[in-house]
């Protein structure tokens, strides 16, 4: 008979000081936890390079995170609303999560950014999810970029001088409403050596939606539904990936977002090229399929991300390693210090 896996077996002791509230002034000078043959040691991200090899293939995701939250308030009563964008469901009518959530029912009005966005609430769903259709379609995404703010994780009080800490270097295809942390670690001199060596980087696509803010509140994870999010691999990054797999490469995800978008469109142990929406759910017992390795931050406790990371190295060295860095200081979360399984 299948073992039940309870959440509460996924938490751990963090001291409130470890979580990072700035990022360090150099991206690539945290530090870096390895993990391999059910062992830890320590180092600097920028020794990542040492741990690679020739023909392995880094597979990066490229999103970019929009500045999503809006404020403004109910129309008629002028009571003050907060409202952030997760996904955009067809052009003008966006899925959202709104405060105060009880007061935002299907019909009522809401002005945003200055009163340059009216939105109409269209359907309520569960835990202040709402849809909400604009008036201004297509021209949107332009007045979210000017009056919208970034939405940072609720563990984070430091809002970034430079909101472009909160982005990868790499990040192109706006979507996202929080960032692939793994990848805040990476400079262009660092994947430029990463090259050099004769490794493969490749950039796929996912876009961070409501999973990251959702914690597991079910007893029994097998309970607990992920939330869709959109991604897109390229005919040319699949091939690419396929090809390091055949030639005997490692396939290394920096991040976990890399990390289900390359398990959810895999088949018979190969990429399939193609875009669409993944709710999978990766915890222990999971068999990988693509994936090799994993560049990842240190994660929530009782999070969805903590147990794919054990589902990948295996619980109990996971554990050991997180207990390790909490001695050791790390810090941790979104600005956090890095974790690399291979």
């Amino acid at each position: 008979m299948k073992r039940l896996v309870k959440i509460e077996e996924f938490n751990y002791y963090l001291p409130e000081e470890l979580i990072a509230q700035d990022p360090l002034e150099k991206r690539d000078s945290s530090r870096l936890l390895v993990l391999q043959d059910n062992q830890y040691e320590h180092h600097q991200f920028g020794n990542l390079v040492d741990f690679l090899r020739e023909g392995d293939c880094l597979v990066l995701n490229n999103t970019r995170v929009i500045p999503a939250r809006l404020f403004g308030e109910k129309v008629g009563t002028r009571a003050n609303v907060e409202v952030l964008l997760l996904r955009e469901e067809r052009i003008g009518v966006w899925e959202a999560l709104v405060q105060p959530g009880k007061r935002l029912k299907e019909g009522h009005l809401v002005s945003l950014a200055n009163g340059e966005l009216l939105g109409k609430i269209i359907e309520v769903g569960e835990s202040g999810l709402r849809l909400i259709e604009f008036e201004e379609g297509e021209a949107l995404l332009d007045i979210i970029k000017q009056h919208g703010e970034m939405p940072l994780p609720p563990y984070i009080r430091n809002r970034p001088d430079d909101p472009e800490r909160y982005q990868t270097v790499y990040s192109k295809e706006e979507g996202s409403v929080a960032a692939p942390t793994a990848g805040l670690h990476f400079t262009p001199e660092l994947l430029q050596n990463i090259r050099g060596r004769g490794i493969e980087v490749v950039e796929i696509t996912l876009h961070v939606g409501l999973g990251t803010f959702l914690p597991v509140k079910v007893e029994d994870v097998e309970d607990h539904k992920m939330h869709a999010e959109y991604y897109s691999v390229s005919k040319e990054a699949a091939e690419r990936i396929n090809n390091c797999k055949a030639n005997g490469g490692r396939v290394i995800a920096v991040g976990t977002t890399v990390c289900r978008t390359l398990e959810s469109t895999s088949e018979k142990n190969r990429v399939i090229s193609g875009s669409g929406w993944t709710d999978l759910f990766i915890k222990p017992g999971y068999e990988f399929k693509v994936v090799d390795g994993l560049v990842t931050n240190f994660h929530l406790p009782k999070s969805t991300l903590l147990l794919l990371v054990s589902a990948l190295a295996g619980k109990d060295l996971i554990f050991r390693a997180y207990e390790e860095a909490v001695r050791e200081r790390y810090r941790f979360f979104s600005f956090g210090d890095a974790m690399l399984i291979i």
